[in-house]
């Protein structure tokens, strides 16, 4: 099943389109990817709210598709969510959290960023990875600005704590890719929106990759934050509550990734107000204070009260400094 590249005009085009025409555009997609591996397909359901849209959306022109969910770091806002979906079947990663940060390192900054750091430490030497690593020389004397690790973070190479990015891997690839198969071939509620490398992988792709070494449905990819909302509230769909306390994303509640980049509050100042055990957990229990502080990211109390932005409900959240 090869389906034609998509080019960056006829993608934007179809992020501007309404959303009823989106909708049908992906319930089609979706509707070629069942057919494709007959049936043998679920909704890989992270508790979110792109994919409690999908599993909707899926469910509405295949009703006894399953879901599958991965249970590594969830809130419990989204935990509770996903427990009251129907046909969901939750499962473990290998490892848990804590034993990966042991085995291989903390996750921070990006997945790009932490992989070449963890090698840079790895290396035995000055090697042509390590020097590609901290100079962005090739072996060949080219230049890569997007193979070494960004000045400004060269000193986390020094950290006195180990940085990886195999945190995904054991919480959410591996476990994906055991039940790829098992379960069918999944539908995954990704939007090139949020991610640079999606958008890539959307336009060589389509919304329907079964050639890739791990198939994948991404019926959603080219709708934006605002078709998503527009659809909870035209199906007045159940979410989780985590959204009304001014969550605007809700992955791994321990992840780093990207933390750097947030405004105040960022997402463990306002783990702090919203649920304090488990940001005494993170914060101490984890370590990852000390690894906050060394990036130099605020953890504690944001420096002046914020308006949080909630798109479902608009209702408005303050975080009281």
């Amino acid at each position: 099943m090869a389906e034609k590249a998509v080019s960056t005009e006829e993608l934007m085009a179809r992020q501007a389109l309404p959303l009823d025409t989106k909708m049908a555009l992906s319930q089609e997609a979706a509707r070629r990817w069942y057919e494709h591996w007959h049936g043998n397909v679920y909704i890989a359901f992270s508790g979110g709210m792109d994919s409690t849209v999908l599993v909707h959306l899926v469910r509405s022109v295949y009703p006894d598709v399953p879901a599958v969910c991965i249970d590594g770091l969830l809130y419990p806002e989204i935990r509770d969510h996903v427990r009251s979906t129907p046909d969901v079947t939750i499962l473990r990663p290998d490892k848990s959290f804590p034993q990966i940060i042991e085995e291989y390192g903390y996750p921070v900054i990006s997945k790009r960023t932490a992989q070449y750091i963890k090698e840079v430490r790895n290396a035995d030497g000055w090697t042509a990875t390590k020097r590609l690593r901290l100079t962005g020389v090739k072996s060949n004397g080219e230049r890569s600005k997007l193979g070494m690790i960004p000045k400004k973070w060269h000193y986390l190479c020094d950290a006195p704590f180990s940085v990886s990015d195999r945190c995904c891997f054991w919480m959410k690839k591996r476990p994906s890719r055991q039940v790829n198969g098992v379960f069918g071939y999944p539908f995954l509620g990704v939007r090139t929106e949020e991610a640079q490398q999606r958008e890539q992988t959307y336009l060589m792709h389509g919304c329907n990759a079964a050639d890739l070494s791990f198939p994948r449905s991404w019926p959603m990819a080219f709708w934006l934050d605002s078709d998503v909302w527009e659809y909870v509230r035209a199906y007045d769909l159940a979410y989780a509550e985590l959204y009304d306390m001014g969550y605007r994303r809700t992955g791994c509640f321990a992840c780093m990734f990207g933390v750097h980049l947030e405004a105040e509050p960022n997402r463990f100042q306002r783990m702090k107000t919203t649920h304090p055990r488990l940001w005494d957990y993170c914060i101490d229990r984890l370590g990852l204070g000390e690894v906050l502080e060394y990036i130099n990211v605020p953890y504690t109390d944001p420096k002046q009260p914020q308006l949080f932005d909630v798109a479902a409900s608009g209702d408005v959240l303050y975080a009281v400094a």
